[in-house]
């Protein structure tokens, strides 16, 4: 494609060079870049890609976007300056994969808590219905009967175009996708309108980001003026800041919770450590048992109903697809290796999130509730002593440890932990083990029956980031280690 055929929809401020010539794809990093390639440069917060401008020439680019003026133009490159980098990539990737979009249904999901569970059930209701769904989210991107690794909540816009053009040659009609705060605000989805959308919720996270919860809140908020005209806003009406998400949407709202009137709500709620059920009521009526448990879950699993009704989706679809999953992973992932007290491993990394569980195992733990958790570093350092205070104050017993430290000292992070624990002036006994295995394996040696031991913060993540290396490590294949070294033990 020429370059001034993709430049259609493009806020263009200057071109120096041909803009006659024909690229053949597009990249934002340079190592990628291929001979015939266009290189957007993105100024993000590591890396300045106006500085890899030789380097992407010296690997094939024949045209440059740029977003400032640069030290030096390259004899034989097109350059094209841009207000915003960012907002003309999703402009240009849009041209380039033709508008994959008209022909695709957009589900967005945003909030602090259950993205990832409620696109999965999403997914599971449509494809129930006969509709063929891709996902895109944290966990994972899925396509047809293929995965591909996820390296963040919501890609850039190139990689979202590229991934939406992957599903529409797979038959797919309707993608589902996790969108989180980062993406709005960083014009990863600009331009992108939504058959529907989700409000989850909005607590305390990424205020080292965003700075404010109003400015996180007005990210979030962003999501729903990109719905069509014909879409529909999917809101939790019992948190505390849905009346604004409801006067951002510019389209119609359903409503769902559980204290408040809703559209959709739950009753008769009954929670096991396997699974829960309750009654749907309001605009739709059925009862039903799912292999997710937490009060929270519930709520997701109305947040994918409502998206069922804004689809017209029948009961038995809905049903069929809501009972039939087994669970998502890293999220309350039961962790069974025939041992006679419960270990759990949850993605909560939030005081929210974390609590929203700890009250879930108060409903059925017969036994102590132990803590194993820890914060990321380079992250919103304010929820570091309330989530210390959340482990004093619903736990029995707390293991402070490592989470991804990234570039900060763990002692660090673990001093600001600790805080909170014992500001809480709660007598909850609690030990610091700065390895991350070695507290997993002292929290399931520590078990005993009927107890439960929760480990948050990473769930599926299978690896853990350091200042100077990123080592292989999954929560849950070291707590079967534990569990079966400690089995094995007691045996003796």
């Amino acid at each position: 494609m020429k370059i001034k055929e993709l430049l259609v929809n493009v806020q263009v401020e200057k071109i120096t060079g041909d803009e006659n010539i024909e690229i053949s794809g597009m990249v934002y990093d340079s190592r990628q870049a291929k001979q015939g390639d266009l290189f957007i440069c993105i100024d993000g917060f590591r890396y300045d890609g106006h500085n890899f401008i030789p380097k992407a020439v010296q690997n094939g680019v024949c045209a440059v976007v740029i977003e400032r003026e640069v030290d030096e133009y390259i004899q034989g490159i097109t350059y094209i300056r841009v207000k915003s980098s960012r907002e003309a990539m999703a402009s240009l990737a849009a041209s380039f994969y033709n508008y994959p979009l008209d022909k695709l249904q957009l589900i967005g999901v945003t909030g602090t808590n259950g993205k990832t569970t409620t696109t999965y059930l999403i997914k599971s209701i449509l494809e129930q219905a006969g509709l063929k769904t891709g996902l895109i989210g944290t966990i994972k991107n899925i396509i047809a009967d293929k995965t591909l690794p996820a390296t963040r909540t919501t890609p850039e816009s190139l990689d979202l175009y590229q991934l939406y053009d992957k599903m529409l040659k797979e038959g797919i009609t309707h993608v589902v996708m996790e969108v989180s705060s980062h993406a709005l605000d960083l014009k990863r989805v600009k331009g992108m309108e939504f058959a529907a959308a989700v409000f989850t919720n909005i607590t305390q996270d990424h205020l080292d980001y965003h700075k404010s919860i109003e400015e996180y809140l007005k990210a979030k908020c962003s999501l729903f003026k990109q719905l069509t005209d014909q879409g529909t806003a999917i809101i939790n009406i019992d948190d505390n800041y849905s009346n604004q998400v409801i006067e951002s949407a510019s389209a119609r709202v359903i409503s769902y919770g559980i204290n408040k009137k809703a559209d959709l709500s739950a009753e008769d709620i009954q929670l096991s450590p396997k699974g829960a059920s309750f009654l749907i009521r309001g605009r739709k009526n059925i009862p039903l048992s799912i292999n997710l448990t937490g009060e929270f879950n519930v709520y997701n699993t109305l947040a994918a109903v409502g998206v069922a009704v804004a689809f017209d989706i029948d009961d038995d679809s809905i049903k069929r697809g809501l009972e039939g999953i087994p669970g998502v992973a890293g999220r309350f992932e039961l962790i069974n290796e025939s041992q006679g007290f419960s270990v759990v491993v949850d993605y909560a990394h939030t005081p929210d999130g974390m609590e929203n569980v700890l009250k879930t195992a108060l409903e059925f733990v017969k036994g102590k509730i132990i803590v194993v958790f820890g914060c990321g570093g380079d992250r919103d350092e304010g929820k570091r002593p309330l989530m210390g205070k959340m482990a004093a104050s619903y736990g029995d017993y707390a293991v402070l440890t490592s989470d991804n430290p990234r570039s900060e000292d763990p002692l660090t992070i673990l001093a600001a932990v600790e805080k909170g624990v014992l500001d809480y002036d709660s007598e909850t006994p609690y030990i610091v083990l700065p390895d991350r295995r070695e507290a997993i394996f002292h929290a399931i040696t520590r078990a005993c029956a009927n107890d439960m031991v929760i480990i948050f913060g990473k769930g599926h993540e299978t690896y853990q980031i350091f200042k100077d290396k990123t080592i292989s490590f999954d929560d849950r294949e070291v707590a079967r280690e534990a569990i079966k070294e400690k089995m094995a033990d007691d045996k003796k």
